[in-house]
């Protein structure tokens, strides 16, 4: 049974500190980590063990129930989820984005009360929001909303209390209405189609609307999406998110392969090394390795902090001050990527051949960052990048940059 004690924000602080409780859930996740990616389907074990930790209202303030805990610290959790399963770090993720959505969006006599049930009662928040898929439209009525349509990969959808949902208005095809809803919602029905190479566990299939009500005290327009720099912070979050997720799976890799180098491996037969640790070539890639994932390190925190500075602003955040945000998360994120797929690659380099037999399951880290990697392609995380350093052009906010 996976769980942790759990109470409220000042008794958890009392006991423990965040981290520590993130990494002695890791420690319980990473033994069936490799079993639970061949099955697929929904961690149900872990996601109650997070519900029971408390960690899901680490990101909200202390006066509404949470643990009041800054995007650094926030970000540190998930890389340290990450490192043991990326797919119960991508929902644990997901679930700070979707309430970052809702204080970034709406008003706070909505997302205050948003933030207290969540703490209270442990809600897990899923995303059916997916603003490239426009397969989902609003009607409008007499003081409400109504949604019909299919969305996809709406990560953590199953087994949520919460869902982000999004549509187009069929009057203005352009206007997308954005709100927060329960997920057990009459004409809600969350389909487990997701069947992916990668990320298996995130439960990140689609979800179908029939008719499903909207009230106007649900939807998120005031300040709305993206419509002030503080309220663009939020493609910002999801950006640095995915690059600790992808931090987290490098450097899970990168421990898995150092201890079956130092346990497991053997010397190439025309290596002059006794043993497999001290050959040169495998020196060579774990130094590599090593000054790569720092390097991340160093990146991811720097634009965690820097994110940090801009969240305090609050409505005060000037676009200029966004677009120096953007940008170094921009940079973390091209270098976690670079830096992750070439380590999950060449980690087998310093294993060996035996290290490919499929009951380790070390290929998922690079299945797992792969398929993740693909849905936001790196090509244009550097043409938002060549726009700055040739033209000096701050990206352009979308839900994306």
């Amino acid at each position: 049974m996976l769980t942790e004690p759990h109470g409220d924000s000042r008794e958890i602080l009392a006991l423990d500190t965040p981290i520590r409780i993130a990494e002695r859930l890791a420690e319980q996740f990473a033994i069936t980590a490799p079993e639970r990616d061949t099955l697929g389907g929904t961690p149900k074990a872990e996601r109650d063990a997070l519900r029971s930790s408390g960690l899901l209202a680490l990101s909200i303030p202390t006066e509404y129930g949470g643990l009041g805990a800054s995007w650094r610290e926030t970000m540190d959790v998930i890389r340290v989820l990450s490192r043991a399963d990326s797919s119960i770090g991508h929902v644990f993720a997901f679930q700070h984005l979707m309430l970052a959505t809702v204080r970034l969006f709406s008003r706070p006599d909505q997302w205050g009360a948003w933030f207290e049930q969540t703490a209270r009662h442990n809600w897990f928040w899923g995303n059916a929001l997916n603003p490239l898929d426009r397969r989902t439209a609003s009607r409008r009525l007499d003081g409400w909303y109504e949604f019909s349509g299919k969305k996809s990969f709406c990560s953590g959808a199953f087994d949520s209390e919460m869902l982000i949902v999004s549509a187009y208005e069929q009057e203005e095809a352009r206007k997308l209405i954005i709100a927060a809803i329960p997920t057990a919602r009459s004409g809600v029905n969350v389909i487990q189609d997701w069947d992916n190479f990668g990320q298996r566990q995130t439960d990140s299939g689609s979800v179908n609307f029939e008719r499903v009500r909207i009230e106007e005290q649900e939807v998120l327009a005031d300040p709305g999406p993206l419509s002030t720099p503080f309220a663009c912070l939020r493609p910002l979050i999801a950006q640095l998110i995915l690059t600790n997720i992808y931090a987290g799976i490098a450097e899970g890799a990168y421990a898995d392969a150092r201890k079956y180098s130092l346990n497991e491996a053997r010397p190439w037969h025309r290596s002059l090394a006794e043993r497999f640790e001290d050959d040169p070539y495998v020196l060579h890639h774990y130094g590599e390795f090593w000054a790569s994932l720092d390097a991340v390190r160093v990146m991811a925190e720097r634009a965690a902090d820097m994110l940090d500075a801009g969240w305090q602003k609050g409505e005060l955040l000037t676009e200029v001050e966004r677009g120096e945000i953007a940008l170094a998360i921009a940079s973390a994120k091209v270098l976690a990527t670079r830096t992750g797929l070439d380590l999950c690659t060449r980690m087998f380099e310093v294993t060996g051949a035996r290290a490919t037999h499929a009951g380790l399951g070390l290929d998922r880290y690079w299945r797992n960052l792969r398929t993740h990697t693909m849905h936001d392609p790196i090509d244009y995380k550097l043409l938002e990048l060549g726009e700055w350093a040739l033209k000096q052009q701050y990206p352009k906010p979308t839900f994306y940059s």
